[in-house]
């Protein structure tokens, strides 16, 4: 394709916009691996970048989107064929890098990560950035030793993409999974798709000890701030805390009280910059054991490309459950 349609963010003089745009090939970001995009997805940064709610792009113009999935359409990394389906997430994409929103894309070699067998295009971006993330996370406390006969473990942040997935994820590997969340209206949706549990975030008695009474095993936490701290102190000895997001606040204010007397680990979860080996390992968890079961419920919405400006308001307003779909091409 010598033209194709993307979506770029600009910023005209202090003020972010996205627009749609006719460019070629020598428009995008170097790069070894071109790929005819088929489909993307909607992430919480997404949103904020391309409304400019936050600063997320690291440089101007850019295609927003940091998901992407579709086939090579050429490439001069010998790892890959033209034809051959493959995915991109994050690895800088709509932050330093063009993105996943527009009919093509150059990506660099060691981003790219072969569909694995079982999944098709679409439900790889169903599950995208967000789906890895939880994967991610998932994969870190059981290097780390957690186990489902060691108890419960909690999920913050609970209706949101990450949360979703997690949950359905941990549910799948038998898990008792407990979700925590500030939107009461989810709880029907988020007992279906596997929590044992559901606890009201607006309910919750944090305390003020350096240790508090012990309430789980473990923990995949997207908010930060006053929750995670309350997790650290919460956490049964030798349990885990994933900690993958900030959406309530990105201080962290505790003691060293629960790392020392129960051994307790805080595991950052970075999905971006994360090593080829473990990107692959993960993936591959994903469409075998981790894959989700209730994908059809957690990532049931699909949009147009030319519908994208028109969904991510919600996204930044906080109204969005589960996971979008994006139809490029």
């Amino acid at each position: 394709m010598d033209r194709f349609r993307a979506l770029r963010i600009h910023d005209d003089g202090g003020v972010i916009a996205a627009r749609y745009e006719t460019i070629g090939l020598e428009a995008l970001s170097a790069g070894e691996v071109v790929v005819r995009v088929r489909c993307s997805s909607i992430n919480y940064k997404d949103a904020l970048a391309a409304t400019g709610a936050g600063r997320i792009l690291r440089r101007y113009p850019l295609v927003g989107g940091i998901d992407l999935a579709g086939e090579v359409l050429a490439s001069e990394d010998p790892r890959y064929r033209p034809g051959e389906a493959v995915l991109v997430t994050g690895c800088g994409l709509s932050e330093t890098h063009d993105g996943g929103y527009a009919e093509v894309a150059r990506v660099r070699g060691d981003w790219v990560v072969p569909l694995p067998a079982g999944l098709s295009l679409e439900d790889a971006m169903r599950i995208g950035t967000a789906g890895f993330t939880a994967a991610l996370a998932i994969h870190r406390l059981e290097q780390n030793g957690q186990a489902p006969g060691n108890g419960p473990v909690l999920v913050t942040g609970a209706s949101g993409g990450v949360g979703s997935l997690a949950i359905d994820m941990l549910a799948a590997r038998g898990y008792e999974v407990v979700a925590l969340t500030g939107k009461p209206g989810a709880a029907d949706y988020l007992t279906a798709i596997g929590a044992a549990r559901v606890l009201d975030r607006g309910t919750l008695e944090l305390g003020q000890r350096p240790l508090e009474k012990v309430l789980w095993a473990g923990a995949i936490d997207n908010l930060g701030g006053e929750v995670l701290a309350w997790l650290t102190r919460t956490v049964d000895a030798f349990g885990n805390i994933a900690s993958i997001g900030l959406a309530a606040s990105p201080e962290l204010r505790t003691s060293v009280m629960p790392f020392i007397l129960r051994g307790v680990s805080l595991l950052g979860i970075n999905s971006v910059l994360n090593p080829r080996a473990q990107r692959l390992a993960v993936w591959q968890r994903i469409a075998t054991d981790l894959r989700p079961r209730h994908l059809g419920r957690i990532a049931g919405r699909t949009v147009a490309f030319e519908a994208l400006l028109a969904a991510f308001p919600d996204y930044v307003a906080g109204r969005v459950q589960g996971r979008t779909l994006v139809r490029i091409g």
